[in-house]
């Protein structure tokens, strides 16, 4: 095959989101925390599921204009790194191609480097064994082998590209340590090989189509498909709860944490069935709450703004109304916070908008710039509050190019909190950047959840079930016990120069453990202890040592 045209291009792309849709779990599975919020397959599917059904709408056949359109559409739904990182590739890619209305052999090989090489400038410091020592490794072999060998045919180019990106794949653990030691190929990684394959197969008249039993796939075309939709989704599915999540598992608290998302909820419980019923604009957020908990049974979302559109196809349409700006001020938060309790703690110490999300349900580039484009401030600080949010963050600054957008480094929830107190609207934009920086620098993070899977981290033994304390980066506790979890975590946390410790108990803790963990401070420190109930789903405790 000498050219790929648009229409080619279109199914290119479609199979590569199915094939990535498919395998999503797959690629969630191999996260190297055994924690419940592995997440980097559903990211990667949700971005791609953003730019390729925008892309499938362009009505040009060039495919130029495609990946143009596609790009944009990555760009804005880029979530997570290795979504960020996946949206930088394919915008590599565009830029070697924008003025294309086809493809041949060597401008795809062409291509697929500088795809490389954008991602890389994107990435502040890259790190190798990661999506990007995949795609550079993989486009420079493809690229040296289609100029030695003067090839014309764009599937065997394609076939070099996935041949190299999963010989990559293997090698990933060679570069990090970590993924050797718990025994697994970078995630980001394999998600990207998964979309190539998807390719090569379309490149070869073999579509991948998606697999309606898929639950990930289809959250994320939901969330896609309904983002912007008054009415949302009808979402209902029937959970086999896992043994974890049996031994978790609480009506009202699931119900509770649905209603952070939608209403006319119903959620029932016979032993290890549940069943639930919820309207909401966030099918995927339902379901990566469900999945914590077990495996789906029965599966089914509709669209209820459709429904609605047909009744009013016979009505007269009413004009929208005007969504008006804030009013001007000089300075404006946007944050990100997991729980309600956590989101009025924000609001308490003036965040103008908190963005829902967190660890298990990272907001996206347009997620951000929605919240800025309702803003009217000269100076805007974003707090992302966890390491895999900041790089969406950064990029709804670069989209919002035209405003004075500061994203503060913020990874945890107690850094955000700790920038937020230091906040002074009364001095200027240099103080505040300094005094913000300096308090996120000066606080201690750490978390207690528990473990997805057996495992060995940093030598410590992780079994299924266990509580896990988890300091900064590090885990360090793994106990069947919550509080004896909390009490190890805290030791490592705690020092002679400790003042202040913020305890915020989640859904799978409560006010009386939250109390005896703060008896447990004050006997073995000097450190004050303040107690709030953040309503946070899968973090049992959060805790900032200052």
């Amino acid at each position: 095959m000498e050219k790929i045209d648009g229409i080619l291009l279109k199914e290119m792309l479609e199979s590569g989101m199915n094939n990535l849709s498919n395998h999503s779990n797959e690629v969630d599975a191999l996260n190297v925390f055994p924690v419940p919020d592995g997440d980097t397959g559903t990211n990667m599917s949700l971005t791609i599921s953003n730019g390729v059904n925008a892309a499938l709408k362009e009505e040009s056949k060039k495919v130029g204009k495609i990946l143009k359109t596609l790009s944009r559409g990555l760009l804005m739904g880029a979530r997570g790194n290795s979504g960020v990182i996946t949206s930088q590739i394919f915008r590599g890619i565009y830029q070697s191609l924008q003025d294309n209305e086809t493809i041949d052999a060597q401008e795809l090989a062409q291509a697929l480097v500088n795809g490389s090489r954008v991602a890389y400038r994107a990435v502040m410091r890259p790190v190798e064994g990661t999506i990007l020592t995949v795609v550079r490794e993989a486009a420079d072999y493809t690229y040296a082998f289609a100029k030695t060998e003067q090839v014309t045919d764009c599937i065997a180019v394609m076939e070099k590209m996935v041949v190299e990106a999963n010989e990559s794949l293997l090698r990933t653990p060679e570069l990090l340590p970590v993924l050797e030691e718990v025994g697994v190929v970078d995630s980001g990684g394999k998600g990207l090989c998964v979309i190539f394959e998807g390719f090569l197969s379309a490149l070869k008249g073999q579509k991948v189509l998606l697999q309606a039993n898929t639950s990930a796939s289809e959250s994320a075309q939901a969330k896609v498909e309904g983002q912007e939709e008054e009415y949302g989704f009808c979402t209902e599915f029937i959970l086999a709860l896992s043994e974890i999540g049996m031994k978790h598992f609480s009506e009202v608290d699931f119900a509770n944490e649905l209603a952070t998302i939608g209403n006319s909820i119903v959620c029932v419980q016979d032993e290890d069935i549940v069943k639930v019923h919820v309207h909401t604009l966030e099918p995927y957020t339902a379901i990566k709450m469900g999945k914590r908990r077990g495996r789906f049974i029965k599966l089914k979302i509709e669209n209820m703004q459709e429904q609605h559109d047909n009744i009013l196809e016979k009505e007269k349409e009413e004009p929208k109304p005007v969504v008006k700006k804030a009013e001007h001020k000089e300075y404006a938060i946007i944050t990100v916070a997991p729980g309600n309790g956590i989101d009025e703690m924000f609001r308490d110490l003036r965040a103008d908008i908190v963005v829902g999300g967190g660890q298990t349900m990272n907001p996206s580039t347009e997620d951000f710039v929605s919240a800025i484009n309702t803003l009217n401030a000269d100076h805007i600080f974003i707090l992302p509050n966890n390491g895999n949010i900041v790089m969406a963050a950064n990029q709804a600054a670069q989209v919002c190019e035209d405003q004075d957008i500061h994203v503060l480094p913020t990874k945890t929830i107690p850094q955000g909190l700790a920038a937020c107190i230091m906040f002074n609207p009364g001095v200027g934009l240099e103080e505040n950047l300094s005094e913000m920086n300096y308090a996120i620098t000066n606080v201690k993070s750490g978390e207690v959840t528990y473990a997805i899977k057996d495992t060995t981290y940093e030598g410590l033994q992780i079994k299924n079930g266990e509580f896990m304390g988890i300091f900064g980066k590090n885990i360090v506790a793994s106990c069947p016990d919550c509080l004896e979890a909390t009490k190890i975590l805290l030791d490592h946390m705690l020092d002679d120069e400790s003042e202040l410790v913020t305890l915020i108990y989640g859904q799978e803790a409560s006010k009386g453990m939250a109390e005896l963990i703060a008896s447990y401070i004050e006997e073995n420190s000097d450190a004050e202890v303040e107690i709030y109930e953040g309503k946070q789903p899968v973090y049992s405790f959060i805790i900032g040592v200052e």
